[in-house]
C-alpha cells in the first residue's frame, strides 16, 4: 500500500508540473502577440471597405480611408515598411469576434469605445471624437427625435445608432443593415425616414449626396474611436498606445485628417473637433 500511495503522490506530482508548465507555456503565448507578429513579417488589421472616407476599397481594390492611413503608419513604425499591413474586411458586428478568434491583431474600423465593448476587447487610446447623428431627405428632414414618432429609422447591426436606439427609444421601429451600402440605399429608397450613424460618417455623405442634410447633427454624449485588440494582449496594446503618444510630435492624426478626411469635410469642419492627437483629449 504505501509503493502505491508513493507511486500515485509522484503520479500526481508530474501532472500538476505538467499543468503548470502548460499554464506557463499559455500565458507566454498569449503575452507573445508582438513577437509573433514581429516574426511573421506582417500585422493584421481590420478595417471597413465600405465606411468612406474611414475605410472602403477603391476602384483598383486598394484599402483607403483615414483608419487605413494610419494602419499603414502602424505598420511602418512596428516592421518598418508600410506595406507589411494585411488589411481584413469586417462589418460592424464582426468585430470583436474577428479580435477573439485571431483573424486579425487589430481593428481599426471606426470602433467607438463603449462600457459594453470593454468587456470582451482592449481598447488603446483613442484617436478622434465623435457621436451619433441623423440623416434625412431634405423634402422630409428630420431634425428632432420626436419626429421618428411612427417612422422607420435607418441603422446598422451592432453599432452604437442601433444601441443607443434600442436602449432609449424603444418605440422608434429600426431597420438594420450589416453594410453601410445597404443601409444608406435603403435611406435612397425611401424604406426609412431617416439614417442614424456616426456624425462624422454622415457628415462626409451628406456633403456627396445632394438632397439629404444631417437635421441631427450631436446625439447622446460624445464618445471616442480608438484601435482595439484582443482581451488581454497587452503587450500589442502598450505598443499601440507608446505609437499614439509619439506620433503627436509631428501631429500625425493631423496629417491623416488632411490627407483622408478633409477631402471629404471641406470646410465644414475643423480639425480639431474630429481627431484626438497622442492619445489624449486636450
Amino acid at each position: 500500500m504505501k509503493k502505491t500511495g508513493r507511486i500515485l503522490a509522484a503520479v500526481l506530482a508530474v501532472v500538476l508540473a505538467l499543468g503548470t508548465l502548460a499554464g506557463c507555456s499559455q500565458k507566454s503565448a498569449q503575452q507573445s502577440s508582438l513577437e509573433t507578429i514581429k516574426k511573421n513579417g506582417k500585422i493584421k488589421v481590420g478595417v471597413f471597405s465600405d465606411k468612406p472616407p474611414f475605410g472602403y476599397v477603391d476602384a483598383q481594390g486598394k484599402n483607403q480611408g483615414f483608419d487605413v492611413y494610419i494602419a499603414k503608419r502602424f505598420a511602418k513604425d512596428l516592421l518598418g515598411d508600410e506595406s507589411k499591413v494585411e488589411f481584413v474586411l469586417v462589418e460592424a458586428a464582426s468585430r470583436v469576434e474577428y479580435l477573439q478568434s485571431g483573424k486579425v491583431d487589430l481593428i481599426m474600423a471606426n470602433f467607438t469605445v463603449t462600457d459594453e465593448r470593454k468587456e470582451k476587447v482592449d481598447f488603446a487610446n483613442p484617436y478622434m471624437k465623435v457621436a451619433l447623428g441623423i440623416v434625412s431627405p431634405d423634402g422630409s428632414q428630420i431634425t428632432d427625435v420626436s419626429q421618428l414618432k411612427g417612422k422607420k429609422l435607418i441603422v446598422n447591426k451592432g453599432t452604437t445608432a442601433e444601441t443607443y436606439f434600442t436602449k432609449n427609444y424603444p418605440d422608434i421601429e429600426l431597420l438594420k443593415y450589416d453594410q453601410n451600402t445597404e443601409a444608406f440605399q435603403a435611406l435612397k429608397d425611401g424604406r426609412g425616414a431617416a439614417l442614424a450613424h456616426d456624425n462624422t460618417l454622415l457628415f462626409a455623405w451628406a456633403r456627396e449626396n445632394s438632397g439629404y442634410t444631417v437635421g441631427v447633427s450631436s446625439l447622446g454624449e460624445q464618445d471616442t474611436i480608438a484601435p482595439a485588440v484582443k482581451k488581454g494582449d497587452k503587450e500589442l496594446l502598450d505598443w499601440v498606445n507608446n505609437e499614439l503618444t509619439a506620433l503627436e510630435k509631428e501631429k500625425f492624426i493631423h496629417e491623416a485628417y488632411d490627407a483622408a478626411l478633409k477631402p471629404a469635410y471641406g470646410d465644414s469642419v475643423s480639425a480639431d473637433d474630429v481627431v484626438i492627437e497622442g492619445g489624449k483629449i486636450q
